[in-house]
């Protein structure tokens, strides 16, 4: 019997799995590919390594990778703005990779197709696509992110982002009405999508741990603090800019021998700007973060913006160490703070939070082990994907119809510009 033909569509590379939606991106593939025959269709704006390619090729049928250039993705996302689409759309907008999409489904017979992120979802309408079922993994509820970007910016800014989240969630409800499901990475995330979209076939699918990869490390711990994240991505920044002005300075007088180490990738100039601040060590880009998370005492994620799951969360609890982080990053983890990891929101609070860990070794090592456990148990990438299943070969078991858009929830929730 001849395997099901999947195309999937990325709005990235999805190897190697170095960042958030990269991550993701990846194990669905890896996941997806076990089952079905795989062609894989990204966007890229960085030059691609032949080891990447060699490494998608292991796992799919076919790879078309479609070059973007930065100045054009701009220049189109504003022409899309000035028409009254959303600067994602257009941001991610190919003439090349909708030819080629139109090539691939005109040679191959897809059973399925799916897209990652609602920036992708307008392929979908590739003329040779039309009837194939298809299915959108949103990842994370994007219209909100923009709408949280909005409120926390004044001025023009806060216009064009509140725009742009009125738009998206005017997409996102397009969206729903033409697929067979859409996928987000928990369960808060799906509820609010069924807040401004009742009905819409949205499942929560959670983002899983290579559990083997992130494991537990014997090695001494010093009395640090160690954030980790893309250091160019606005709410990695802001959380990184609000710890080390409003929360660091406090810890370092009560325990001068303290370092706060930022290590991530393209760290932008606030960020680097952090350095003056003693005890401050913007690390940036490392090979591996293993070592710098398994030494710190604590591993702070002060992310005061955040959507769906955070994968710095989880890796760091696979590894046994104790994490703080903000009420708002748990609402996507099905986690008891206290129990698993510990929750700050004030300075005082985050003060505090980081000099009991710093003084109690038992209280680091508690909590630690329930993290580590709590992860082991509910955040392996095969029975997080299992639910995915429903895509290879067009099936839709797991996600109940959907006819028609239902007024996309806009009682209260009006899309106005």
């Amino acid at each position: 019997m001849s395997r099901p033909q999947l195309l999937y569509v990325t709005h990235r590379v999805p190897f190697p799995p170095n960042r958030g939606d990269r991550i993701r991106t990846y194990h669905v593939l890896r996941h997806l590919a076990e089952k079905a025959d795989v062609t894989l269709a990204c966007l890229s704006e960085e030059t691609v390594e032949p080891s990447t390619v060699e490494a998608l090729n292991r796992l799919c049928r076919r790879v078309e990778i479609v070059p973007v250039e930065r100045k054009w993705r701009w220049v189109r996302a504003g022409l899309s703005f000035l028409r009254g689409r959303t600067i994602t759309e257009g941001a991610f907008a190919s003439p090349r990779l909708r030819a080629a999409l139109q090539r691939l489904a005109s040679d191959v017979r897809f059973d399925s197709v799916m897209t990652s992120s609602s920036a992708l979802g307008p392929y979908l309408s590739v003329p040779a696509l039309s009837g194939v079922p298809a299915w959108i993994d949103l990842i994370d509820v994007d219209s909100q992110k923009w709408v949280d970007y909005a409120a926390a910016h004044r001025g023009p800014k806060a216009w064009l982002y509140g725009i742009e989240g009125r738009r998206l969630r005017r997409l996102e409800c397009e969206l729903a009405a033409m697929t067979r499901g859409l996928f987000v990475v928990s369960e808060a995330e799906a509820e609010l999508f069924r807040r401004f979209c009742p009905g819409g076939p949205i499942q929560a699918v959670p983002n899983g741990v290579d559990v083997d990869y992130f494991a537990p490390q014997s090695v001494p711990t010093r009395n640090d603090c160690v954030f980790v994240g893309a250091l160019d991505y606005l709410p990695n920044i802001d959380a990184a800019v609000h710890f080390c002005h409003d929360v660091w300075p406090e810890i370092h007088r009560r325990c001068p021998v303290s370092r706060m180490k930022l290590v991530g990738r393209e760290p932008a100039p606030a960020v680097r700007d952090l350095a003056r601040i003693p005890g401050v060590d913007v690390v940036g880009t490392v090979p591996d973060v293993r070592p710098y998370v398994a030494s710190a005492a604590a591993v702070v994620v002060p992310l005061r913006i955040a959507r769906g799951v955070q994968n710095k969360v989880l890796e760091a609890m696979a590894m046994g160490k104790p994490v703080i982080t903000t009420p708002l990053t748990l609402k996507g983890l099905n986690v008891t703070p206290g129990v698993h990891c510990l929750a700050a929101e004030t300075p005082s609070q985050w003060v505090d939070a980081v000099l009991s860990l710093y003084n109690d070794a038992e209280l680091r090592t508690a909590l630690g082990d329930a993290a580590a456990f709590h992860v082991q148990t509910h955040h392996r990438w095969a029975s997080c994907l299992a639910a995915m299943d429903a895509v290879v070969g067009g099936h839709a078991e797991s996600i109940g119809p959907f006819v028609g858009l239902p007024e996309c929830g806009l009682r209260g929730h009006a899309i106005r510009e």
